[in-house]
């Protein structure tokens, strides 16, 4: 299965007390599809999986694939610093029926590159299901090297990698390196653009969640190669891709949502709803965008 496009980085609903909103769930699942969303990517960075329990995780990524009922891809975010439990939510994953899963790197123990490497084949080796590379090291303290990425696109069932740097050169050594039929997302919406149109295959977004319309035709526009109309649908997003950092992810995009009707303000300790004083920012932001008109309440 081929995925690529625009492919959300979907938030988790929770309500006031932290709970999970499972209603508010799957209502942003038919939104995304209705919008023409590409994949949907479950419990990833975004879907603040840092802070769910295993059991959470296993039931967010199963009532996701049911919803979507294979209408397109779903993909599970299974990465852990341990190997073993990374290997256990992995497992659960394929037993859920999602279509692939994206690793990060081992966060906070700062392993070497050899170590990643061993860490990566371990678990495809013990999982037969594809597996997504994801690389972020200014969330994580470590760095997956293209070198490492090239060793790793030779194992059949590693099949991509989300290159969240925002590195242009770093992006395309990697494409150069691991050939065409290793596929490389863009996991940094500004520069998600520049980096499709040098092949790239598409972009994990967190933009999605607020104009998923507007990133569905965004990606098509570049995969495609048509830098214009590229150009002016990114304009409009600009904003957006920027102010959705303004604290850290997933704070500014699930108050963007909240704003919009689509879920309650519940995220979890250690995070907290966005500050007061990014609110006319982000609202700027999503005004641009034509976000503030898919609001659910209209």
């Amino acid at each position: 299965m081929m995925f690529q496009g625009s492919m959300v980085a979907i938030v988790t609903p929770m309500r006031m007390d932290g709970t999970l909103d499972e209603k508010s769930l799957f209502d942003l699942v038919e939104w995304h599809i209705a919008s023409q969303t590409d994949a949907i990517i479950v419990a990833g960075t975004t879907g603040e999986s840092v802070t769910l329990t295993t059991q959470e995780q296993m039931d967010v990524i199963a009532a996701v694939v049911k919803q979507v009922n294979k209408r397109i891809p779903v993909i599970a975010g299974t990465g852990s610093n341990s190997t073993q439990h990374a290997i256990e939510l992995t497992l659960n994953a394929k037993k859920a029926g999602a279509d692939a899963c994206l690793i990060v790197t081992p966060y906070y123990n700062k392993p070497t590159q050899n170590g990643m490497y061993e860490h990566y084949k371990t678990i495809a080796e013990t999982c037969d299901i594809p597996i997504i590379l994801y690389n972020v090291p200014g969330r994580t303290s470590c760095d997956l090297l293209p070198e490492t990425v090239e060793r790793l696109a030779k194992i059949s069932n590693i099949i991509g990698i989300k290159e969240a740097t925002g590195n242009l050169e770093r992006a395309k050594e990697i494409l150069k390196r691991c050939g065409k039929n290793f596929m490389v997302y863009s996991g940094d919406d500004a520069t998600a653009m520049d980096l499709m149109l040098n092949g790239a295959k598409g972009t994990i977004s967190v933009t999605a969640n607020v104009a998923p319309l507007k990133m569905h035709e965004l990606c098509d526009a570049a995969i495609k190669g048509d830098k214009a109309l590229a150009d002016s649908i990114n304009a409009d997003l600009m904003p957006l891709h920027k102010n959705l950092f303004l604290e850290a992810n997933p704070i500014p995009v699930k108050w963007a949502l909240y704003e919009m009707g689509w879920i309650s303000s519940g995220i979890r300790l250690p995070l907290l709803p966005l500050d007061q004083k990014f609110h006319d920012d982000v609202r700027a932001a999503m005004q641009t965008a034509g976000a503030l008109e898919l609001s659910q309440s209209e």
